[in-house]
Order: structure tokens, then sequence, then C-alpha cells
């Protein structure tokens, strides 16, 4: 289980950047006719967007160099994010933030000035406007909030600094954090990152598995201060700006760009911990009598329900498994998951230096990169399918929509990678009848999808929110104060289902999420749109799938609620995630019930 050095892994399972660009040597090129596209823009309406015409022609204008921007930003940043370990590269990076910095401060003065036109002529540009409007609608909200063209250039100036925090944070974690080996009956075994959440918390033998839980988190707890510097510095710089622009509160500030009520927000956090708690605690239940546990505890949680019935599987297989799921979206649909395969958008690879989880990046009407750790398990199907759901959207989206429009708001950024997770699942459940295999996938579809979006990020969200109520109220965070918060988070979920031991309440070191805003809520939100939509697709067939696919090509064409809508969805409403709650409940009682019919255990 040693983790190779990049350069060791076989190129098959690596990404192929050169699809952004052949070379570095062409990055820069691309670099430098950027920087002159900048000078001319900046020469032609610097100090000039005062009429409707010239602020459509400007943000039209603007648009080539904003996917110029993202594509040389993507090229070094997805390389970095491959193996933290090469300071090549972590130059290399730091070198492209910098270019790339300079030139969002140079064109910083287009929001600021645009704001500074007559009114008419705003409302005007809004109509004249195509791939635009939704930008210039956005932004005229935001009058409010903007600061001064002098002050928001400066900040944009600042970008990098301002970044700081997630780039400790990701440095320690990825680069400078070293765990040693642990014993179990006189076998020595390899501790990772990625080796612990990719195997370790999966792993069947109750002992290997406790002792890597210890090991892990004993490490953790050596660099608990750093990273609680790091998130108190992102947290603290979030509610300066939060003020400075006006924001009665950091939530406010947070949920703006959004465009999601405090209301929606919270409904996710509180009855979820409310109404899900009882149901993810008779799972829990069970999967202690099932493995013959003297307790159940934290550590024990992500195991399989039947170890024995999860089978190894391949790269090749995975392809195989995601295509006949997704094969019901259409042939342009599957035809993207092969392309994905065939041309190296994923990176399967397992070595030092490599982020952990999972993420899916978008080259603007390019193509995606998708990045795992493969462990041939699964569980990493679902995973490529979650992510192969964001490339999906990415594609639709891309190609009927601007570069402005064709995001969605960070509220529904993960309704296409959960849908796949339960087309998979859904695919799998009607290719058997047999009883165990039929548990096996119902058990995989809730510890993987539903813990994952449902339990974890939303534990993680309620930490989240205790943390910014202390820094609304003026506080500040440390060690101590997070893994108190983190600890009664997960107690009062797990109740005395659940032992919550030693170094669990460390778990909130592990989490990239928080140097994002709020973004771990929105993994619960995401999948209660998908499970709803996916429902529909079951019952309505044909219909409900092309609700889905322009769902997915409205971009950010819309409100989350108005999106929503498209999928035949209402979000405005509790609805959804009650009844969502409730599916989730009726998979964990069909699990027991088939438990019981195979081997006699009831809970």
């Amino acid at each position: 289980m040693e983790l190779a050095a990049r350069r060791d892994v076989p190129v098959e399972q690596t990404w192929d950047l050169s699809l952004i660009y052949p070379d570095e040597e062409t990055m820069w090129k691309a670099a430098e006719e950027t920087k002159a596209a900048v000078k001319r823009f900046t020469e032609s309406y610097a100090g000039k967007l005062d009429t409707a015409d010239r602020i459509v022609r400007c943000l039209d204008e603007m648009e080539p160099i904003r996917i110029a921007m993202d594509r040389i930003w993507g090229y070094s940043g997805l390389a970095l994010e491959a193996d933290y370990t090469d300071n090549a590269l972590r130059e290399r990076d730091a070198k492209v933030s910098d270019e790339m910095t300079r030139l969002e401060s140079d064109m910083a003065f287009v929001d600021s000035e645009i704001l500074l036109a007559p009114e008419a002529e705003l409302k005007a540009a809004v109509e004249r406007a195509q791939g635009c409007r939704v930008y210039l609608r956005d932004l005229i909200a935001r009058k409010a909030h903007m600061l001064s063209p002098e002050t928001e250039k400066v900040l944009a100036a600042l970008s990098m600094s301002l970044d700081v925090p997630y780039t400790v944070y990701n440095t320690m974690k990825l680069a400078d954090i070293a765990f040693d080996p642990f014993t179990v009956d006189a076998k020595e075994h390899t501790l990772g990152y990625s080796l612990f959440e990719d195997d370790y918390e999966l792993e069947a033998d109750t002992a290997v598995r406790r002792a890597a839980f210890r090991a892990f988190y004993g490490t953790l707890r050596k660099y608990q201060n750093t990273t609680a510097a790091a998130y108190n510095a992102c947290v603290t710089q979030e509610k300066t700006l939060s003020e400075l622009r006006g924001f009665d509160s950091v939530f406010d500030s947070l949920l703006f760009e959004q465009k999601v009520t405090r209301e929606m927000y919270d409904r996710q956090i509180d009855l979820i911990t409310e109404r899900l708690a009882p149901h993810m605690r008779r799972y829990a239940r069970l999967l202690q009598k099932k493995h013959g546990l003297d307790k159940m505890t934290f550590a024990d949680l992500k195991i399989a329900l039947d170890p024995d019935y999860d089978p190894k599987v391949t790269i090749a297989e995975s392809r195989a498994y995601v295509r006949d799921a997704t094969a019901i979206l259409g042939e342009d649909y599957t035809e993207m998951v092969d392309r994905a395969y065939r041309e190296r958008w994923i990176d399967f690879a397992r070595n030092v230096g490599k982020s952990t989880g999972g993420f899916c990046a978008d080259v603007f009407r390019r193509n995606s990169f998708i990045l795992l750790n493969w462990n041939e398990r699964m569980a990493d199907v679902f995973t490529v399918a979650h992510e192969l759901g964001h490339a999906g959207q990415s594609m639709y989206s891309d190609a009927a929509q601007s570069f402005y429009e064709c995001e969605p708001s960070i509220y529904l950024v993960e309704a296409p990678s959960t849908m796949n997770e339960l087309l998979l699942a859904r695919h799998l459940l009607h290719t058997s009848e047999d009883p165990r295999f039929r548990r096996w996938v119902l058990s995989s579809l809730v510890s993987n999808t539903y813990y994952h979006n449902f339990v974890t990020h939303l534990r993680e969200a309620w930490y989240q929110r205790e943390v910014y109520r202390i820094i609304d109220g003026g506080g500040s965070v440390n060690a101590d104060v997070l893994s108190g918060l983190f600890r009664k988070n997960l107690e009062l979920f797990w109740g005395d289902a659940v032992e919550i031991p030693e170094g669990a309440e460390l778990t909130w070191m592990r989490q990239p999420h928080y140097y994002m805003g709020l973004y771990s809520y929105t993994y619960s939100a995401g999948l209660t749109v998908a499970t709803q939509a996916m429902l529909r697709i079951e019952k309505e067939g044909e219909p409900a799938v092309r609700d889905w696919k322009a769902f997915l090509a409205a971009g950010g064409t819309q409100d989350p609620a108005g999106l929503a809508a498209i999928a035949g969805v209402d979000i405005t409403t509790d609805g959804p995630l009650n009844a969502t709650i409730d599916y989730i409940g009726s998979l964990i009682d069909e699990i027991c019930r088939l438990t019981e019919e195979i081997d006699g255990i009831s809970v």
C-alpha cells in the first residue's frame, strides 16, 4: 500500500493536460497573448463605460479573455493538484497565479464603472445583452455592496494574498504532513491521507481499521493549531469583507452569491439533523450487529454491510458500469463518458502529494478534468459517476450558454453529480433479483451517496454554521473551540448509537470545503433535487429525462428555485427535502428487511 511517486505511476492512469495546451511553452505563449489582449481591452474601455452599447461590447470582448485566463489557470493548477510535492510545479503555479491576478486587477474597473453608468443606460444594456444578461442583472443587484473602483482594484490585486489560508491548509495537508506506519499483530501498515480515506476507513478488519483511525488522528493532532489558525484567518477575513460591503451578517454575504435565502440554508441543516438521524442510527446498529462489533464507534461507520460481497472493480469495468447507467440520458451523454476514458480526462493514479477526495474541473467548451484516487472498489465507481455528472452538466451548459452564464448557483452544483450516483444504483438494481446483490446495491447507495452527502457534508455544514455564528458575534476560533464544536456535532447526530472516540473531534481538519464559503450544505441540497428528479424519471421516463437535460443545459440562467423547477422540483417548500429523507429511510428499511431474510439479523 506504499504510495508511488508521481513519475512512477502508469501514464494511462493519469489525465492528459495536453488537451488544454500541448506543452508549458504554449501555455506561456497564451499568457503573453492574453496580457496583450488585456492591455488593448483596458485602453479601449477604461473610463468609457457610460453607454449601453459600450457596456455590452465591453463584456462581449472580455469573454474570450476570461476563457483564456481560465485555461491558463487550469493548466497550471491541475498539474499541481496531482503532485503538491513537486516544487517546480508549485513555483510555476505561483507565477501563473501572480500573472493572472495582475490581469484581474487590470480589469477590475469593468464592474465598478458599469455601475457608475446612468440608470437608463444600465436598463438598456440589460435589454440588449445576449450572453451577459444575467451577469449584468447580478451585477446591478450587487451595486449596494460594491466598493469604490479604487478599492475593488486593490482587492483584486490582493486576491492571491486573500487565498493564503487555503494555500496554507493545502500545503500542510498534501506536502508537509507525514504519517508514520502503524503495527497490528506484528504487521506494519503504511499510512497516508488517501490511504486512510480510501482504504482504512473501509477496512473490514476491525483491529486494523481502528488502529489506523488512532494513528491517523494522532498525527492530525500535531497540526491542529496551524490548521485552526489558517481557518480562523479565512473566516475572519470573510466577516471583514461582509462588513466592508455592508451586509448584515457573514451568512447574508456568502448566501448572496448563491441566490439562496437563509431559510433555505437553515432548512437543509435543521431538517436533516432532526429527521435523518434516527434512520442513520438504525443503520449504524445494523452494521454493529452484522459485523459482531463489541461497540459501534465513529471509526466503524464507513465499513460495508457485506464486505465479502464487495467486488474489486477494474478501471475498464468502471467505464462499462457508468456508461450503461447513464445510457438513459442519451447517446450524446454516453459518448461523453467514452471520451472521458478514451482521451484521459480522468486522473485515477494514487501517488504521493496528490489531492485527496475527488473533483471535476471544466475547461470551457473543451472538456473536463476529473481527479480521484482509484482503489478498485465499487465506491470508486460511484465517485467516477459523480464527477462525470459535473462533466455532463458542463458539456450541455457550455454548449448552450456563454462563459458568464454556464455555471449554476453553488446551491445546485451537486445535483448533476449525485443524479449519476442514483442512476448507477438504479442500473445495478435492474441487473439482478438476488436478495444479497440487491442489499449490496442499496447499502452502497446509503453508505456512499447518501452518507457522503446527507451525513458527512451535512455534519460539516452544521459545524460550519456554528463557527460563523461565533465569528458573526465578533469572536474567533482556535483548535480547542473547533474540536469542541465538532464533538458536540457528532454526538448530537449519532446519540447513543455510536461512540465518538478520542480523535474524532479533529475531523474538522480534513475538509477543504470550509475555505470555499457555505459549500458543504449544498451537497444535500443538490442530492435532494437529484433524488426527486430521479424518482420522476423512474415514474415518467422520457419526459422527465428531457426536463433533466434542460436543467443541465440551463447553466446559471436562473436562480436555484427557477432551475429546480425546470427539473420538476419545487424547492421553495420543504416538501422535496422531507420526501428525500423519507426515501432514505425506506432504503434503510429495505436493507434491514433483506438482512433479516438473509442472515436472520434484525434491528
